[in-house]
């Protein structure tokens, strides 16, 4: 994937290759109702070094946010981990995230940007509280995979065109 840096709001974006698993850790260690099992936080803190990592930066340069993307086939990419700072959640830096990595997907002719999440069967209201944001940045659920994750943590993919 290609991308430059570019002004998003009060964020900066950048396509970021190094340095991305120091800043995902911080990101995720300070958000345990996400990010609480220790082997799922260390997987999403590598992906970070070889999946295309975009991260956004506060005026005063501090890293708010990022968001690693997997492409999965031409026309289809996930976003494999998204992690906004406790400090920066309700500001748009998410929302700015997505909308810069749909940027850069477009470029490449992808079409389709899924995600998964715990599905609404799971009774955890941090979760719900994701299912809505994606919901408001143009996401629709797709399929839930019931055992995709184990028994007790039912998958929901979501799916949005890119325009």
């Amino acid at each position: 994937m290609s991308g430059v840096a570019s002004s998003a709001g009060t964020y900066r974006i950048e396509v970021v290759r190094e340095g991305t698993e120091i800043i995902a850790r911080n990101i995720l260690d300070s958000l345990p109702e996400w990010f609480g099992r220790p082997e799922s936080l260390d997987e999403y803190v590598a992906a970070t070094t070889r999946l295309p990592t975009l991260v956004a930066y506060t005026e005063d340069g501090k890293a708010a946010g990022f968001l690693s993307l997997e492409k999965h086939t031409s026309v289809a990419a996930e976003i494999h981990v998204i992690g906004v700072a406790r400090d920066q959640r309700g500001r748009g830096c998410g929302r700015k995230l997505i909308e810069q990595a749909e940027t850069m997907l477009r470029a490449e002719s992808v079409r389709w940007l899924t995600v998964k999440t715990l599905a609404a069967s799971h009774p955890d209201p941090h979760y719900a509280e994701t299912r809505l944001f994606y919901e408001a940045s143009g996401f629709e659920p797709l399929e839930v995979f019931p055992d995709l994750w184990g028994e007790d943590t039912p998958c929901l993919m979501m799916m949005r065109p890119i325009g």
